[in-house]
């Protein structure tokens, strides 16, 4: 399977008319730390809230990050981003959750960067959300627990940057200015962020579709 550049209006488009068969469509968007999936995400449910207020939320997978003072003890602080410095199980018990809308509001955490922590009960998804973008490193990822957060999903889609230097500054930046020196801004990409990108984009090929910036 080849990919497709993105195309914010049609991507919504193939939403909504999967909205039309199920009570609620629970997709997620895949790729390496700053391949562009959060502004992805924000244009889809933009796009689908412009024609049906309401209709559409982003719930993202860094709600799950464990808390800074949970890995603080052991290595997986110099790791953070690591498959094992989430929770998926707490996240596909939400994303199993949200599979079928009921008559009250579910409530999902959200990391704040300027912190470096989640926050919970921070993103509101109420009964009449037809569609739940949710958006993360390891949608893909084909261990036991990964699966299980897999199996919630109606379609995983996996995107890239234009290109790997685009990505790679693009995280650089990112990293400064929520406050990390230059240096350390460049260690970390180049260290643990890719490592992290490099196990990603092996799970690729069994995305639903895939996805590249045409340019930033």
């Amino acid at each position: 399977m080849g990919e497709v550049d993105v195309a914010a209006d049609e991507l919504a488009q193939r939403l909504s008319a999967l909205s039309d068969s199920r009570p609620r469509v629970l997709v997620g968007i895949c790729g390496a730390p700053g391949a562009g999936k959060s502004t992805l995400a924000a244009l889809l449910a933009s796009e689908l809230n412009r024609a049906d207020p309401g209709s559409a939320v982003v719930v993202p997978m860094d709600g799950f990050h464990l808390a800074k003072s949970v890995i603080a003890a052991d290595d997986r602080a110099h790791r953070r981003g690591a498959p094992d410095t989430f929770d998926p199980d707490g996240y596909a018990a939400l994303l199993e959750r949200l599979r079928e809308p009921g008559p009250k509001t579910i409530y999902a955490p959200e990391y704040r960067r300027e912190i470096e922590d989640p926050v919970a009960g921070a993103i509101p998804v109420p009964p009449e959300c037809r569609v739940v973008i949710t958006e993360g490193n390891y949608l893909l990822h084909p261990e036991p627990v990964w699966r299980r957060v897999r199996a919630c999903l109606d379609e995983v889609w996996y995107l890239s940057a234009p290109s790997e230097p685009d990505r790679i500054e693009a995280l650089i930046r990112r990293h400064e200015r929520f406050g990390k020196s230059p240096e350390h801004a460049r260690t970390h990409t180049l260290g643990s962020d890719q490592a992290n990108a490099e196990l990603i984009a092996g799970h690729r090929s069994s995305a639903d579709l895939q996805l590249r910036w045409p340019s930033w």
